[in-house]
């Protein structure tokens, strides 16, 4: 895959390199470029081979020096050289699902992206990943990801996210923390689905995994009046959520004096609606 170059940086080396809007970036260093992983990454080598083609596949060779960590000055149509990776699950849960009509049309995008995890902080729930696309990750060393894991029940998770794939995460956990990715996991937890019992169990799945996966956070499940046709959910209430704050003092307890952190958090919701 190539991309366009829609701008060039005022006095930045592409610029003083007689690179040109229009042209389209091939490969940095023999490396093909696909998305913005692959630029960033590229891009910090001091001494550069930029292939480029015009309109009619004709190429040519821009050699370059600069500064190890000095950006080429390349501007592309959007910031992740290519189109946002899509959610392909139908979550119990989704806060998307759950808003009212006739706003913008991107507040309605559900993003399940890798790179935006990296980038910005979003989570993930690596359901629309294959193997390969996990091993790009481990390849450039990209560290955190943020993970929407819910549950390690592989069942329930198939359940509450409706995604065949979805059973697989700890397969995906494993792999990163072999690699020794860091890893921040996310739990929106369902009242009578995931909490409970299972809430120990995913706790308890997640810490074997320390010190790659470096924190749970534990996140109530956001309900808005626009439900229409939707799985039943109930919120938590007043007596819900101090028991769940509870149960998660008990643990951060425990892991406070086994490895000296307590890894699982819960967030502030259940502290105010306690």
């Amino acid at each position: 895959m190539s991309v366009v170059i829609k701008g060039i940086e005022p006095d930045s080396p592409a610029q003083r390199a007689g690179i040109q809007a229009g042209e389209i970036l091939v490969s940095l260093n023999g490396h093909d470029i696909i998305d913005i992983l692959d630029y960033r990454f590229y891009e910090t080598n001091a001494h550069l081979e930029i292939k480029l083609s015009d309109v009619t596949g004709q190429t040519r060779i821009v050699s370059m020096k600069k500064g190890q960590y000095q950006s080429i000055g390349l501007e592309f149509e959007t910031y992740l050289m290519d189109k946002q990776h899509s959610c392909r699950c139908k979550c119990v849960f989704c806060f998307i699902d759950q808003m009212p009509k006739g706003m913008r049309d991107s507040l309605y995008f559900k993003d399940d992206d890798s790179r935006l995890s990296f980038l910005y902080g979003n989570y993930v729930t690596l359901t629309n990943m294959k193997i390969e696309d996990i091993m790009r990750l481990i390849r450039y060393r990209i560290s955190p990801v943020n993970i929407s894991v819910h549950t390690t029940n592989p069942d329930l998770r198939v359940f509450m996210l409706k995604n065949k794939r979805a059973n697989q995460i700890l397969d995906h956990i494993q792999l990163l923390a072999n690699y020794e990715i860091e890893m921040n996991m996310q739990i929106v937890l369902c009242k009578g689905i995931n909490d409970g019992e299972e809430l120990d169990r995913t706790i308890r799945d997640l810490a074997q995994f320390m010190p790659h996966a470096k924190s749970v956070s534990v996140v109530p499940v956001g309900l808005t009046k626009c439900r229409n046709g939707l799985y039943p959910l109930v919120p938590f209430e007043k007596e819900d959520c101090a028991a769940v704050v509870r149960q998660i003092k008990n643990l951060q307890e425990r892991f406070l004096k086994e490895h000296g952190t307590r890894f699982v958090y819960a967030s502030d919701e259940f502290f105010i609606n306690a």
